[in-house]
């Protein structure tokens, strides 16, 4: 049995997207969450038999460590692609591990190189998607692309990441399966843009949505960085990346946080270190339960309310020493 899993975000789905192309498995089992919900190989520990292939993206492996470890001890072949934090990478002849940590890079980067860039262009959408805009350009130099053509793949990525946020699946205006199964097809990202059926539908969405978060004023704001905060509303959550990433190209000398109200005690906080030093997030975020990340941004899915201004002060800490 093939197992496909992947972060439900423009890096995840573009990354699954480019090795599927090269190598089609269409009998592969989907397996992918909302943005913040990477503990995806914890869902697989009763299900799979030896001999299964899993093909893990743009998941931390560190947040997925002892399920890994059971699913090799099950005899699952696991290849594993992914640009976050990592910890201790387990050696085991049946694990492929194919990790970069740096700031400028992103899943689909990753696998763009190990595929000679065959469909660069979705690498492009997918680091556009998660705001490494200097990567995108870059890479998307051998395309010759004019300014036009680059802003309608950083559309597409925003518009694909966007949609990777909420709660829960729910949230969503498509779920990250459906939106995979939406892109498959399309060698040629333009030819997606151009004959897709949802992609009108995130648009109307993500106008919306942008207004309200746009509407919102920073809580706390010094020399080294703003935070802003949002209420308990899907909106809140279903901008919060796109939000936090426009802020952090706004103002790329500043660190950013956003702390939006779960409506259980507790915040989702997602952080974008300055744009021009790159370091800290993942840091500051892993020193509060459920916070990880990588060094550029980085994120907690359940700040307790308790614990909100000692991450305030961490935070103005963590990046007026940089």
């Amino acid at each position: 049995m093939d197992y496909d899993i992947f972060n439900g975000d423009a890096d995840g789905i573009c990354a699954l997207h480019q090795l599927r192309l090269a190598e089609p498995r269409p009998d592969a089992e989907l397996i992918t969450g909302v943005k913040r919900d990477i503990a995806l190989l914890e869902r697989l520990r009763n299900q799979v038999a030896p001999g299964d292939v899993l093909t893990v993206l743009d998941i931390s492996m560190d947040s997925n460590k002892l399920a890994l470890l059971d699913l090799l001890q099950r005899g699952c072949q696991v290849w594993y692609a992914d640009h976050h934090f990592a910890g201790d990478i387990p050696d085991a002849a049946a694990l492929t591990v194919h990790i970069d940590p740096s700031p400028e890079v992103c899943t689909s980067l990753i696998v763009n190189r190990l595929l000679g860039g065959r469909f660069l262009p979705w690498a492009v959408v997918a680091a556009f998607g998660d705001n490494l805009h200097a990567s995108a350009r870059q890479a998307a130099v051998p395309l010759a692309l004019g300014e036009h053509q680059l802003a309608m793949l950083r559309e597409l990525g925003e518009l694909l990441n966007y949609n990777g946020y909420g709660e829960r699946v729910e949230d969503l205006h498509c779920s990250p399966q459906d939106l995979y199964r939406a892109v498959r097809s399309f060698e040629n990202p333009f030819d997606f843009m151009a004959k897709s059926t949802v992609l009108a539908g995130l648009k109307a969405g993500f106008d919306a949505d942008m207004a309200a978060a746009r509407s919102q004023m920073p809580i706390r704001e010094e020399v080294s960085g703003r935070i802003y905060q949002f209420p308990a509303e899907p909106w809140s959550r279903r901008a919060a990346g796109v939000f936090s990433n426009e802020k952090a190209r706004e103002r790329p000398e500043l660190a950013h946080a956003l702390l939006v109200d779960n409506n259980d005690g507790t915040f989702l906080v997602s952080v974008r270190a300055p744009l021009n030093n790159k370091r800290g997030a993942d840091t500051l975020c892993r020193a509060f339960p459920t916070g990880g990340g990588r060094a550029g941004a980085a994120g907690i899915n359940a700040l307790p309310q308790e614990r909100r201004e000692e991450f305030i002060v961490q935070f103005f800490i963590t990046f007026s020493e940089q």
